[in-house]
């Protein structure tokens, strides 16, 4: 049975649902966070599957320590946990807010990335990979 676009609600098609979604989800999850010490065990916090696999550190591991750290306002461990992701983030949370308010004015909004762009992100992340596992 195929689901068409005309069996979708409408409320569900506007262009504003995914984003907020998206930030719906990352509100919960941070509360559920911010009373959850992912630097102790015993959290329900989920596990990086690179690492169990390999045992070695993903470009993000160390994300959730570090969200953590900085909602505690402690940004220096926030630094030590992950610094390429707390570098990207306010360029993530930037494309966030740009979807959701692009959404919230009706319209769909995809950012496009070039091929250098995309190649030189490839490029900083296995980088980053292989400092942080060899330092």
């Amino acid at each position: 049975m195929s689901y068409g676009a005309d069996r979708v609600p409408a409320l569900l098609r506007r262009p504003a649902v995914a984003p907020l979604a998206v930030l719906a989800a990352g509100v919960v999850g941070a509360l559920y966070l911010y009373g959850t010490d992912p630097h102790e065990p015993g959290h329900w916090l989920p596990r990086c599957p690179f690492r169990l696999v390999t045992g070695l550190l993903c470009p993000a591991c160390g994300g959730t320590r570090m969200v953590y750290d900085l909602m505690h306002g402690r940004p220096t461990a926030a630094w030590h946990d992950n610094r390429a992701l707390l570098l990207a983030a306010p360029f993530a949370l930037a494309l966030l807010g740009r979807w959701a308010y692009e959404g919230l004015r009706g319209r769909r909004w995809r950012p496009s990335l070039s091929g250098r762009a995309q190649g030189a992100i490839l490029l900083a992340a296995v980088v980053w990979t292989v400092l942080r596992n060899v330092v």
